[in-house]
């Protein structure tokens, strides 16, 4: 007679599987606490540093809060200007304004100054959107004179974001100098084009944006490290309901930094002439994103791989045709993935293959 083979299982002797059954509890614990500890973490940049939907430190519109103001202030009338604020020096000038640090009741502020009055329709215009947009994503106005052409708003120490990579290299704030820092300053930008894309006046085109260096002179860094647009002097509207769209200028932009349907599009051979030049929508901001970001990010330990993550947005951002580009709010949704995945990869890495 044929013997069948015999097959013996195996039991874990109960030390054992209760051993492994712990460590399996163990180690569920602890994503489960990463989880809930990259939530607190992300919570306190997107909430308690002020980038939650509403802004605590805004006043009721007409009105501002400074520094450690427990109440909020009207904007300062032509006659508090004139006689409350003092000038200290000029730190910079534009085209169409110069620009001073000042003194108001022993607070620093900016007060900006018309300069070329063939350009005070810009100025006002600057001035309309400031008044319009206050957000957490635009500076704070504090006061303004239409007839004098002078506005106060908020100063910011840090300056102008063309200064952020030496900023990086003060011994004070060499700490934010990571990936994640970087990516949060990129995040940051994109909102600001997503709330100029959403705003309470409809879809606004960043025109001051021509190159690199210019969109960088556009925002403030922050002493707590986010971004905000100071300069609206050039916001046309986007109305595609009304069939109207929007021209950069009257002037021909050449380089691959403005978009594609930004440039002369019939050749050297014809003249540039305004009246030919076909205009376009908001989808130009979105062109911009990659480069912009890539300056955000700099060189740092990581960035390369958060360059990696973004391959694919960034690649859609640079569709030729702007109809296939995604929206600002998907851009920043991408960003907004990255970042958890990567923070909850850095903070256990190797998670997923454990379980």
């Amino acid at each position: 007679m044929e013997k069948k083979p015999h097959f013996a299982r195996r039991e874990f002797p109960p030390r054992e599987a209760s051993s492994s059954s712990l460590s399996l509890a163990l180690l569920l614990a602890a994503v489960l606490l990463l989880n809930a500890l990259l939530y607190l973490y992300l919570n306190k940049f997107y909430v308690s540093s002020g980038r939650a939907e509403t802004d605590p430190g805004l006043c009721s519109f007409g009105y501002f809060r400074l520094g450690a103001a427990k109440n909020c202030s009207p904007w300062l009338s032509c006659e508090a200007m004139n006689r409350e604020v003092r000038k200290l020096k000029c730190v910079g000038e534009g085209a169409v304004k110069k620009v001073f640090l000042s003194e108001w009741k022993e607070n620093k502020v900016v007060l900006s100054q018309l300069t070329n009055s063939e350009l005070k329709e810009d100025f006002l215009h600057g001035l309309k959107m400031l008044k319009a947009l206050q957000s957490k994503h635009v500076v704070r106005l504090l006061g303004y004179c239409e007839h004098q052409f002078t506005i106060v708003t908020e100063y910011h120490p840090l300056g102008s974001l063309r200064g952020l990579n030496e900023t990086l290299h003060i011994p004070k704030y060499k700490g934010m100098n990571t990936w994640h820092r970087r990516l949060m300053l990129a995040m940051d930008y994109v909102s600001v084009i997503q709330y100029l894309h959403s705003s309470p006046l409809g879809t606004l085109v960043m025109c001051d944006s021509n190159d690199l260096d210019k969109v960088l002179s556009q925002y403030l860094l922050t002493s707590d490290f986010h971004i905000l647009v100071n300069d609206l002097d050039a916001l046309p509207l986007v109305n595609r309901s009304a069939g109207k769209l929007v021209k950069c200028g009257h002037r021909e932009l050449r380089g691959e930094f403005v978009a594609p349907e930004q440039r002369w599009p019939y050749g050297e051979e014809v003249p540039f002439d305004d009246d030919l030049m076909p205009p376009y929508d908001e989808k130009t901001d979105i062109w911009k994103i990659p480069d912009v970001s890539n300056f955000f990010l700099g060189h740092v330990e990581g960035s390369d791989v958060v360059r990696l993550h973004l391959f694919d947005i960034h690649a859609a951002c640079k569709k030729k045709d702007p109809a296939e580009r995604p929206s600002a709010q998907e851009v920043l949704d991408t960003y907004r993935k990255v970042l958890t995945l990567l923070i909850r990869e850095a903070a256990m890495p190797g998670t997923r293959e454990m379980l």
